[in-house]
């Protein structure tokens, strides 16, 4: 069974075990949460399309880990006027792994 999730302002193809990366999250790690609503949910032949969500399908997830993302760089360059800003970021993520689809 799949479903498509939206969580964190992005959409993800899910299924049970998948372990993904979502925009932070509150909770503890070992905690359970259940994931945005679910937009697509299905199994086989069988598909259920959410105008726009499904109500009856739920998510559930537990947190493994809290942490950082990867550094992102922002450099900003002005042509011949030896004007430069480099900048650097890292966005916040939580680790989780799915742990049921109904």
């Amino acid at each position: 069974m799949f479903a498509i999730v939206a969580a964190g302002g992005k959409q993800f193809k899910v299924a049970e075990g998948d372990i993904i990366d979502v925009q932070r999250m509150d909770g503890e790690v070992g905690a359970q949460v259940e994931l945005g609503p679910v937009l697509m949910a299905g199994a086989g032949e069988e598909i259920q399309i959410g105008a726009p969500v499904l109500d009856s399908a739920k998510v559930t997830a537990q947190i493994l880990a809290q942490a950082k993302g990867p550094k992102v760089i922002t450099f900003k360059g002005r042509k011949r006027k030896d004007s430069r800003t480099k900048k650097g970021s890292r966005q916040m993520i939580t680790t989780v792994k799915i742990v049921s689809i109904k």
